[in-house]
C-alpha cells in the first residue's frame, strides 16, 4: 500500500518504519525541516532499540522517505496515519489542536478516496471531529478511523511487528477492510484483529493504560504497607502474581511512574470522564499515589541523614525506564530536584539520557562519563532506573569509591542479604 505518516515522533517513526518493513512506500512527514533532515541521514531524533537499523535498511531499499510536504504526501497515498502529539493542557485534557490541524489539511490536500487513521493517543469523540473536519473541507469521499498504538517504550519495535491484539475502529466496512489488510501480515501468528466503533478503540488505549499505572500504584501502597508490618512485599507480590486472575506483569513496587503516557492518560481520562459529570475516584487516588511515591527516597535520605546540605550523592538511572532516553515524568526529576534544594551535590550517570538530563538540570548537576565514576566520594547512591548494567556492579569497586557504603534502591534490583554481606547500608521499597 501507499501511505503516509504524518509526525516523526516515537509513535510516528516507529509506525512508519514497521509498516515499511512489510513492504509498504511509507511517506513520513514532519513539519520540522531540520529534523526530517538528520532522519534522512539514518540519524535518529530518539533513542528506541532496533529502530535506526529498521529506518536505514528501508530508506536504502526506498520503501521509506521523509517530507516536510504534506500535500505530496497525501496525495500520493491511500492511507494516511496521524501521528502528532496530544500534549497535555493545563487542565489535564488531551490538546488536539495539532490533530484537528493536520486533518484540515489532509483534507485540503485530498485527490481521491483516502483513509485517514488517528494513530495518536486521542481522547473519545476525536473520530467524530475529525470527521466533521474533513467533510467541511473537501468532496472526496474518506473514512476516519481510530487505530491506538500499545507499545512500550524499549520495545516498540517487537511491539509493533508482533502485536498482542490490534485495535481498529471503524464507522464504515471499506475503512476496517483496507485496515484489516494492511494489518494482516503483523497477526500471523494468531494475534487478534479487533475490529469496533471509533469511540471503543479511542478508549482502548486510556483503559490500557490507567489499568497499569493502577496495578503500579497499588503495589507501591502495598510496599509502603509491607514496611510497617515486616512484611517482604516481594513475597507478596509473587504470591499474588501466581493467581491466574491476576498475573506477575506490573506488579513491582518502585518509585512511582512516569514517562509520555501513563501519566498523561491517567490525567486525561479523569478529565473527559469529569466532562461527562463523571468522577473517575480510582484514578484520581493513583495520581495521588504515583506523585507521593516519587518523593520516598528523598524522605529516606533525609530521615538517614538527618540533612543533605553539604552531601553528594550518585545517581543511577535517570531515564524513567530502561532502554529510552525519556525523562518525561520521571522519578530522577523529583529526587534531583529535592537534593538540590537540600543543598547536597548530585553526581549522575545514565546509559541514555545524559543528553535530556544536561537539558533539564545543566550545570547544577553533575553528569559522570561512566556509572563508577559516579560513585566517586559519594555519602550514598540513588538506583532509580533498573537498567542491566546496574544489577550485577563490582560492589569492591563500589565501596571502594564511596565516602560511605549507603544505597538507596528505588527498583529492588539487588538482594538484601547481598548487599548486607558486601558491608553496604541498604534501604529498598517495602522489604
Amino acid at each position: 500500500m501507499k501511505l503516509a505518516v504524518v509526525g516523526t515522533g516515537y509513535v510516528g517513526l516507529v509506525a512508519g518504519a514497521c509498516l515499511a518493513e512489510t513492504g509498504n512506500d511509507v511517506i513520513c512527514v514532519d513539519k520540522d525541516a531540520a529534523k526530517v533532515r538528520v532522519l534522512r541521514k539514518g540519524r535518529m531524533p530518539i533513542f528506541e532499540p532496533g529502530l535506526e537499523e529498521l529506518v536505514r535498511r528501508n530508506v536504502a531499499e526506498k520503501r521509506l522517505s521523509f517530507t516536510t510536504q504534506l500535500p505530496r504526501a497525501v496525495r500520493a497515498s491511500s492511507v494516511i496515519f496521524i501521528a502528532v502529539g496530544t500534549p497535555q493542557g493545563e487542565d489535564g485534557a488531551a490538546d488536539l489542536q495539532h490533530v484537528l490541524g493536520v486533518a484540515r489539511e489532509i483534507a485540503q490536500a485530498m485527490n481521491g478516496f483516502k483513509v485517514i487513521v488517528d494513530k495518536s493517543t486521542v481522547p473519545v469523540g476525536t473520530a467524530q471531529k475529525v470527521r466533521e473536519i474533513v467533510r467541511r473541507e473537501t468532496t472526496h469521499p474518506f473514512s476516519v478511523v481510530s487505530n491506538p498504538e500499545f507499545l512500550k517504550q524499549g520495545a516498540a519495535v517487537d511491539d509493533f511487528l508482533k502485536p498482542d491484539r490490534v485495535v481498529i475502529g471503524a464507522e464504515d466496512e471499506k475503512g476496517g477492510d483496507i485496515m484489516r489488510q494492511l494489518y494482516a501480515p503483523f497477526t500471523r501468528t494468531g494475534a487478534p484483529i479487533m475490529v469496533m466503533d471509533t469511540a471503543s478503540a479511542e478508549l482502548c488505549k486510556y483503559a490500557a493504560n490507567a489499568l497499569l499505572a493502577t496495578r503500579i500504584s497499588f503495589m507501591n501502597e502495598m510496599a509502603n504497607v509491607c514496611e510497617l508490618v515486616g512484611a517482604d512485599v516481594d513475597e507478596v507480590r509473587r504470591a499474588v502474581g501466581s493467581d491466574r486472575r491476576i498475573g506477575p506483569s506490573f506488579l513491582f513496587p518502585g518509585v512511582g511512574y512516569g514517562g509520555s503516557c501513563f501519566p498523561k492518560d491517567v490525567k486525561a481520562i479523569v478529565k473527559f470522564a469529569g466532562d461527562k459529570g463523571y468522577q473517575f475516584e480510582i484514578l484520581k487516588a493513583v495520581e495521588r499515589v504515583n506523585h507521593r511515591q516519587k518523593s520516598v527516597l528523598a524522605a529516606r535520605m533525609e530521615q538517614h541523614f538527618g540533612s543533605l546540605g553539604g552531601r553528594t550523592i550518585a545517581v543511577w538511572g535517570l531515564a524513567f525506564k530502561p532502554r529510552t532516553d525519556d525523562m518525561r515524568e520521571a522519578p530522577a526529576i523529583v529526587l534531583i530536584e529535592r537534593l538540590l534544594a537540600a543543598g547536597a551535590r548530585v553526581q549522575a550517570f545514565d546509559p541514555a539520557a545524559m543528553p535530556v538530563a544536561k537539558r533539564l538540570f545543566g550545570s547544577s548537576v553533575s553528569f559522570a562519563p561512566r556509572s563508577y565514576a559516579a560513585l566517586d566520594g559519594a555519602d550514598a547512591l540513588a538506583v532509580l532506573t533498573e537498567w542491566n548494567e546496574f544489577r550485577e556492579p563490582d560492589f569492591a569497586k563500589m565501596r571502594k569509591l564511596m565516602k560511605s557504603p549507603i544505597v538507596f534502591d528505588g527498583r529492588n534490583i539487588y538482594s538484601r542479604e547481598l548487599m548486607r554481606a558486601n558491608g553496604f547500608t541498604y534501604y529498598s521499597i517495602g522489604r
